[in-house]
């Protein structure tokens, strides 16, 4: 495994971080296709045995049964210390007033849930999972500051927005000498790479640790076009990913499967070593329901593309219009 610094932080991460949007309860939240916590045990612990010491969850996934999960597998697998992890605040977690949102009030409350989840006294990355377009952004960037000087986070992030948003954010942060965000998670895949107009140069620019989602555009570069799983079929917010230009898509997918077979490699590892060679990528974030998720994901490492192959993967792609966040 390798390891890198997290932005312009002292703080080492893997280079794959590993997902656990797969794992919590099928029968909580929206999630039909997560595993359950007897099938999540194995692939957290292959993970953690191959290196990978950064893990991403969220207070929304599974509603809350991700972190439970997650959490009792780091104390069964790992050393506390040993792990970098980031959880996410902003969806809804109950119905009525302060149920979700960037408020002082739940951020507060959401940070004491997530670590009661989690079974630990800090996380080391909290993010905010998207903008809050009700909630002034100097009063959650206020409260995250307290959450750090609290102790129960070492470091903030954010996931999806506009690059103006983010710029502002960090703006506002330095004016006011609060905590400012270290990394970014954004959408970003040879399916969808309009994050290199302006997000990706932002984050490289200011040294902020970029941690994409989704590099296999939900596994749809890692088999033939026509080829369904049970996720694809059930996943509703998947669906509205990746409809805008299918024949520009579709030959992006059929030149992944040409430069796996040419070097004799799962399409993964071409999908995910693509992703990796960008200069402002720290780690991208890999979903695993199955051992070879993990082991494709760490043997991308290796996987050095030419750049004719990277000519052959990148070219038939055309503009998107913004998709994972509005």
């Amino acid at each position: 495994m390798e390891y890198v610094k997290l932005g312009r932080t002292g703080l080492e991460v893997s280079r794959i971080c590993l997902g656990c949007m797969t794992y919590g309860d099928p029968n909580m939240g929206t999630h039909a296709w997560s595993l359950k916590e007897e099938d999540s045990r194995p692939l957290l612990r292959q993970a953690i045995e191959a290196g990978i010491n950064f893990l991403d969850t969220a207070n929304t996934y599974s509603n809350g049964s991700s972190e439970e999960i997650v959490g009792r597998a780091i104390r069964d697998f790992a050393r506390r210390e040993d792990i970098v992890l980031a959880t996410k605040v902003f969806n809804r977690m109950r119905p009525g007033p302060n149920g979700g949102g960037l408020s002082r009030k739940a951020i507060f409350d959401e940070i004491d849930n997530s670590l009661r989840r989690l079974g630990t006294d800090y996380v080391d990355l909290y993010q905010i999972h998207r903008w809050d377009y009700t909630t002034p952004i100097e009063e959650t960037l206020e409260a995250l500051h307290d959450i750090v000087k609290a102790g129960k986070a070492r470091y903030i992030g954010a996931s999806s927005m506009y690059a103006w948003q983010f710029a502002k954010a960090i703006y506002t942060s330095r004016l006011n000498g609060w905590t400012e965000f270290v990394s970014m998670q954004d959408h970003l895949n040879l399916l969808y790479r309009e994050e290199e107009r302006e997000m990706l140069p932002f984050c490289e620019d200011q040294k902020i640790g970029v941690i994409p989602w989704s590099p296999l555009a939900r596994g749809r570069l890692t088999r033939d076009w026509d080829e369904a799983t049970a996720r694809t079929q059930s996943d509703e917010f998947g669906k509205t990913l990746y409809t805008q230009a299918l024949e520009a898509d579709r030959r992006i997918v059929d030149a992944v499967g040409t430069v796996a077979k040419a070097r004799g490699v799962p399409r993964a590892q071409v999908a995910t070593a693509w992703i990796l060679q960008k200069s402002a990528v720290t780690a991208p974030i890999i979903g695993a329901s199955k051992p070879g998720h993990i082991t494709d994901a760490v043997a991308s490492l290796e996987v050095k593309l030419t750049p004719g192959e990277i000519e052959a993967l990148e070219s038939p792609y055309i503009p998107h219009g913004v998709a994972g966040f509005k």
